[in-house]
């Protein structure tokens, strides 16, 4: 939900010049927006996170590590299944949205720069829409794999954009195709700032590089519904400014964009969210 990118500093311009890749995170959390995407998203996908946590066994007296947790919602949850036996830490680079008092701890962590905080101990390690952002991604995965105790469990669910590009999948009209030509625009400022567009479907192979066993995942991704009405008008007035300053869009086109969606004409949808798992050896 937030990745380990430095955030941007105020009155910064993008580079577009291509003289050398720009790293910053798009999705920025100091954001007011990340906010309201995080709220939506928990909407949108802590069910089939939960279910993944059962699955793995998170239980009463776990100790569960949740890396890049953006808001409170996965932490809160965790804490609540481990109960007062148990233990949980929330990361992040920028730790704001975090409870201090929610019953987990927070630490302010970058998952590439900083070691593995209480290397060798933890039962579960998740991460959920953080490593799509991170240029180092067989780094991340190996300060997570370093985390666990023997028998441990990494589970991280990121998105493939690749695999599923549309924001309509039913392209009727032109709102429909203003949403699609949007999307394609978002698309390419994220892969100018170093996101992996097809990174979901490489999550199996890098779990098991990353020397897990066990390995395992699945797919999912919603279909309308106002989560991803509201999910859509905070990212894309997130990015609005970056898209402007490149010519990936104009002020008439968003506004419209924004316009269909307020008005509940189109059925939003998203790129799926691939779900990976697997078992520290030992």
């Amino acid at each position: 939900m937030s990745s380990s990118q430095p955030l941007a500093g105020p009155g910064s311009e993008p580079d577009i010049s291509g003289s050398a890749p720009d790293h910053r995170y798009l999705l920025d959390n100091a954001r007011v927006e990340a906010g309201e995407r995080f709220t939506w998203l928990a909407e949108l996908f802590d069910g089939v996170t939960r279910g993944h946590f059962d699955r793995l066994g998170v239980k009463a007296g776990s100790r569960c590590w949740e890396v890049g947790a953006g808001g409170p919602s996965i932490p809160e949850a965790l804490a609540t299944a481990v109960g007062p036996t148990g233990y949980v830490l929330a990361t992040d680079i920028n730790p704001s949205w975090l409870e201090p008092h929610g019953g987990y701890e927070v630490l302010r962590h970058d998952i590439v720069g900083d070691p593995p905080p209480q290397p060798g101990t933890f039962d579960l390690v998740h991460a959920r829409l953080v490593l799509v952002h991170v240029p180092d991604r067989a780094r991340a995965l190996a300060t997570m794999v370093a985390a666990l105790r023997p028998g441990g469990r990494l589970l991280v669910e990121d998105a493939d954009t690749e695999l599923q590009p549309l924001a309509c999948l039913d392209e009727v009209g032109p709102a429909q195709r203003r949403a699609n030509r949007l999307r394609r625009a978002v698309r390419e400022l994220m892969t100018r700032r170093g996101a992996d567009m097809r990174y979901g479907r490489t999550l199996p192979r890098a779990l098991r590089a990353a020397g897990l066993v066990d390995v395992a995942a699945v797919g999912c991704f919603p279909v309308g519904g106002v989560a991803c009405d509201r999910l859509e008008t905070a990212t894309v007035r997130m990015v609005r400014a970056e898209l402007l300053a490149v010519g990936l869009a104009d002020d008439a086109e968003i506004d419209a964009h924004l316009a269909a969606v307020d008005a509940g004409e189109l059925d939003l949808t998203l790129a799926p969210l691939i779900s990976a798992w697997g078992r520290r050896p030992g």
